[in-house]
């Protein structure tokens, strides 16, 4: 059994009370937040508030959904042994895969990282969010995608550097791993479709990077 994991779920009528009284005022203009925002993957070991992390699951928890259905489960892990658990667990599935041909390039290197003890899924982040939603649900990963991206956008605004986490979500018909978060609170319909790593980045003055990358690619076919 997992001894006191840190879950936070926040029930709506607390939500909206909270909306209500907040009047944030942001340092970053919109597009800035977006276009800045880079994945972190080094972290230093110092926590996030409470506060901070309040902030960023609200920026989720208005993200869209299909037809307003509101089915993400956020699962947000601070608790340090049971993140190291975590990790090992998911090394040690992955060192049990082999890389075949035509294998997705970040799969593959996962299980190689794997086999040579070297894969820390959640790049020793002090915080992992975790999005689970049920698993016949049609939207289940487009609102998981949405409340992930709306997230790390609110946290590139509070300094926070994030990544997006995709090994949980590749492993989410694996038993043990499924029985796991069960244990903390992930209902019986319920899988993992993304997780977020998120602290303050292991950078000299603690801030993420924020020059952006250029696009090469994300073509767009305009019709007029």
């Amino acid at each position: 059994m997992v001894n006191n994991p840190v879950i936070l779920i926040y029930p709506l009528k607390e939500f909206r009370y909270t909306l209500v009284k907040e009047r944030e005022v942001p340092s970053m203009n919109v597009n800035d937040a977006i276009v800045t925002r880079r994945s972190t993957r080094a972290y230093r070991s110092e926590p996030v508030s409470e506060e901070q992390l309040q902030k960023v699951i609200k920026a989720g928890r208005m993200a869209p959904s299909g037809g307003n259905s509101q089915k993400c489960h956020f699962i947000v892990i601070t608790d340090r042994k049971l993140l190291g658990k975590l990790a090992v667990m998911v090394q040690d599935t992955f060192a049990a895969r082999e890389v075949t041909e035509g294998m997705y390039v970040s799969m593959a290197s996962a299980i190689t990282r794997a086999k040579a003890g070297k894969l820390i899924f959640h790049y020793n982040a002090p915080c992992l969010i975790v999005m689970a939603n049920d698993r016949d649900y049609g939207n289940n990963m487009a609102d998981c995608s949405c409340a992930l991206e709306n997230m790390m956008i609110m946290a590139n605004e509070l300094d926070l550097g994030t990544c997006w986490i995709n090994q949980l979500r590749w492993l989410n018909e694996d038993e043990k791993l499924v029985e796991l978060f069960r244990q903390l609170g992930m209902k019986e319909n319920e899988r993992i479709y993304g997780s977020l790593a998120i602290g303050y980045p292991a950078t000299d003055d603690g801030l993420p990077v924020r020059k952006p990358l250029p696009r090469s690619g994300n073509e767009v076919t305009w019709i007029k």
